[in-house]
């Protein structure tokens, strides 16, 4: 870890807590923001000194002159037109059926975490229940879960996070409630100057509701520097599924640090499907799944497609509490150019966690010789009898495979293309969503296009 003490990026942090603590109304979210900060505050930063962290160094990126405020939901006129054109211009990128129109999807719109009703359109209340923080503060479920699944205990970014938010999106799906189309979340970031955002989600599935969500990004066009330290804090009822959908875009500029935390109840089903593209200097995933009682099902899959000399580091973990559950990972990377993925992997298996069924897989191809990836794929099992498995490839481009479609009359380009999608279809056919899965592939295509190798 390193010290903030005394910095300036540490100054406008302190300056922001006493603000923010100053503002809250409410007790127990009053001590909890004094308890994360303090935990902050002992530990700061972490370094590459921190096996957690030892590939990933965020510390470079943290001594831009960032300003702590962020765009409220309520926009200055050429604010909201400029918020209006890139929010058009996406969703005319994004597949007609899940734009927000009959038979398509619900939109949700952020504005550098905050809800803007204006530029969304919404399902019924009854349907599901949409709030800020500021208006979710006195909800039971919210009073329950906020803060207790994303603890701050071991974590300087969800402390940090935890101590300065300013608002938030809480989501909560009524008991036995199925939500008829998917809900599109939009977050937009926009950035007049260096910022660092901290933006928080808590999404509370109740027992047996039904939850799709699709999370986009959209970035203004300015090269401001941008670091977003966001949390997700999500709990699956029982008898609940969700499925959760992360398309990770950004500019050069954009620096992401983003934890989700799920706790899940019996008899639900959560699935995470993450995809990475270039654009971003760097993105931190960190992803934990808490299976707290038996007979659960997991999935998490994930897609990272890197260029430049971007980093992409994703770290999961899932723990397997009770007997008879079952989780599945698959994460597949396809590197470009200078550009650097890390996976680690953990599969914790309780003691008490007999039967379980746990598989994890990472597989990953450079297309440049100058491409890195650091794969770490880990199994700590404490229960006699289960079926558990992990495992990791690092390859280059088939050559021979690569000069056979060429023989048959196929570009290099195209070619290179076709192995790229193939590579990738073990991960994009889980996607539910027909257009969206469509969306994804032109994704692929698309940035293939852009960072051709010789």
């Amino acid at each position: 870890m390193t010290n903030q003490i005394e910095t300036p990026l540490y100054e406008r942090f302190a300056a922001k807590f006493e603000i923010a603590s100053l503002q809250s109304g409410n007790e127990h979210l009053r001590a909890l923001r004094q308890e994360a900060f303090d935990i902050f505050r002992s530990t700061g930063f972490p370094s590459v000194k921190n096996e957690e962290w030892r590939f990933t160094n965020t510390l470079p990126y943290l001594k831009e002159a960032y300003d702590l405020e962020v765009v409220t939901s309520e926009l200055s006129k050429e604010a909201f037109d400029q918020t209006a054109k890139l929010i058009a211009a996406h969703l005319d990128e994004v597949q007609h059926s899940i734009k927000g129109e009959q038979k398509g999807a619900y939109r949700l719109v952020t504005v550098n975490g905050r809800i803007n009703n204006d530029l969304s359109v919404l399902p019924d209340a009854k349907d599901l229940k949409i709030l800020s923080f500021l208006d979710a503060e006195h909800e039971p479920a919210f009073e329950q879960h906020f803060g207790a699944i994303a603890t701050v205990k071991d974590n300087a970014f969800t402390a940090l996070n935890t101590a300065l938010y300013t608002d938030g999106l809480y989501l909560e799906a009524p008991k036995n409630k199925a939500l008829d189309r998917p809900l599109h979340i939009v977050n937009v970031i926009l950035a007049d100057s260096a910022v660092f955002l901290q933006p928080r989600h808590l999404i509370v599935v109740a027992a047996g509701a039904s939850l799709e969500i699709i999370e986009t990004v959209i970035t203004d066009k300015t090269t401001n520097p941008v670091f977003v330290n966001g949390v997700t804090e999500i709990a699956v009822a029982e008898n609940a599924h969700f499925h959760h959908y992360d398309i990770q875009t950004g500019r050069e500029g954009i620096r992401l640090v983003h934890r989700t935390e799920a706790t899940q109840a019996a008899g639900s089903n959560y699935s995470n499907y993450t995809f990475t593209l270039p654009g971003a200097d760097f993105v931190r995933n960190n992803l934990s799944l808490h299976l707290n009682a038996a007979g659960l099902e997991s999935h998490l899959y994930g897609l990272y497609l890197t260029a430049g000399s971007q980093l992409v580091d994703n770290h999961t973990e899932v723990h397997h509490k009770f007997p008879h559950g079952e989780s599945n990972q698959l994460y597949k990377g396809v590197l470009l150019d200078k550009s650097k993925a890390v996976f680690n992997g953990k599969i914790y298996v309780y003691q008490d966690a007999q039967k379980t069924n746990a598989f994890q897989q990472s597989n990953n191809i450079l297309f440049s010789e100058k491409a890195t990836v650091n794969a770490k794929p880990q199994l700590e099992i404490f229960a006699d009898d289960v079926k558990c498995s992990h495992g990791t490839t690092i390859g280059q481009i088939n050559k021979e495979a690569l000069f056979y479609l060429q023989s048959r009359g196929i570009s290099a380009q195209s070619a290179k293309k076709m192995m790229v999608n193939a590579f990738a279809f073990d991960v994009t056919e889980k996607v539910k969503i027909p257009a969206l899965r469509t969306y994804l592939e032109q994704l692929i295509a698309a940035e293939m296009s852009k960072h051709e190798e010789a």
